[in-house]
């Protein structure tokens, strides 16, 4: 879920000097695959070529870790929201969105579906926490295209009586859909199809 498709740097080999990014990028990579309670500290710095010492100097701890694994992921969740408020319209806006998860849900050097509805998939409660924080970024994200929706709405763009909170969640429903699929096996080609039945249903469509 996110404006733009993930930027992958590909390994090839263990880096001479400690590469901030390039080792946030595989840690990002790995928590998308496999999870963040299942991903270890060992499992990361073997992956990311540092020591546990490096990881936490750089990073700080695990969970700070993801957090800065999944903010890499987004490009920064205040520049979804800032594009988002920033679209020449809510349909633009929705469209970008759809658009932009159903690309990053099938790269070709990612692991398929979302890493937000990817990494969060325990419920032990040692992983409350992170997947509230997962929880809050993507209502952040969801509010801003309600607010942009809202604004359409009372601009006149979209018809009086459109509901802002079941179209943002709609959208929002179809984001994580895809991410299903995705993993499920469905191809770039069909989620792409997919948003364009989605839109077909947008207001004045």
């Amino acid at each position: 879920m996110k404006l733009s498709e993930p930027v992958v740097a590909r390994r090839t080999g263990r880096p001479l000097s400690f590469d901030r990014d390039a080792a946030l990028v595989v840690a990002m990579r790995l928590f998308w695959q496999h999870g963040y309670e299942a991903t270890s500290i060992a499992d990361l710095t073997r992956a990311m070529g540092i020591t546990p010492p490096s990881l936490y100097t750089a990073f700080g701890d695990k969970r700070q870790l993801f957090r800065a694994a999944v903010d890499r992921y987004l490009g920064g969740a205040a520049t979804v929201t800032a594009a988002i408020a920033g679209a020449a319209s809510a349909r633009d806006a929705a469209r970008d969105l759809l658009t932009a998860a159903a690309l990053g849900d099938t790269g070709d050097d990612t692991p398929a579906g979302c890493l937000l509805a990817s990494a969060i998939v325990s419920s032990s409660a040692s992983a409350a926490d992170v997947r509230e924080e997962v929880a809050a970024i993507r209502r952040g994200i969801e509010a801003a295209l309600r607010a942009r929706i809202a604004r359409d709405v009372a601009n006149g763009v979209l018809p009086a009586d459109s509901d802002a909170d079941a179209m943002a969640g709609l959208v929002f429903a179809v984001v994580q859909g895809m991410s299903t699929l995705a993993k499920d096996g469905a191809g770039r080609d069909k989620l792409l199809r997919i948003v364009d039945g989605a839109m077909r249903a947008w207001p004045g469509a």
